[in-house]
């Protein structure tokens, strides 16, 4: 499986950039899926929904389906979390499982970065980050920089590291 992550910390632009990425490589021909990670109680269902109410009465997993698509909500129930690649097994097969987050995965990444933000970039002392997104010229990196809107330059990076024709 073909796994490349877009990675930075909070503000930076790592969900436009995943946005534009999915929709710059399905449209070369390619099928992706994505990984988000969130940090924090994320619900994906609203009180008061049929499913919302069947997690909340207990169920360990809730499948919901409709004509249009199907998802599965599995609640931990105070198991820790799976690890990434326990994830990545679930997924059917694609060409491209693109990873939002998970700084500290082994998986190759773009960081994407926002001076504005006020961080320090993660890709000085995370060989993983094998490319910068940046809305700033930045000197003196050994990855190569892209300006953080120009999704081609990106992707065309990304498939060419992971040696993916399109």
């Amino acid at each position: 499986m073909n796994l490349y992550g877009v990675t930075g910390w909070k503000n930076t632009g790592k969900t436009g950039l995943m946005e534009r990425l999915v929709a710059e490589i399905v449209a070369r021909g390619l099928t992706v899926s994505t990984v988000k990670h969130a940090h924090h109680d994320t619900e994906i269902d609203h009180p008061g929904r049929d499913s919302y109410r069947h997690r909340v009465a207990g169920a360990r997993e809730v499948v919901l389906s409709s004509p249009r698509r199907w998802a599965v909500m599995h609640e931990l129930r105070d198991q820790p979390e799976p690890m990434l690649a326990e994830l990545l097994t679930r997924l059917s097969p694609v060409d491209l499982v693109l990873i939002e987050g998970y700084k500290r995965a082994s998986h190759p990444k773009v960081e994407a970065y926002r001076a504005e933000a006020g961080r320090d970039l993660l890709a000085r002392e995370n060989d993983t980050i094998r490319a910068v997104a940046s809305d700033v010229a930045i000197d003196g990196l050994a990855q190569p920089v892209f300006h953080l809107d120009d999704t081609r330059a990106i992707a065309d990076f990304i498939l060419r590291d992971l040696g993916l024709k399109t």
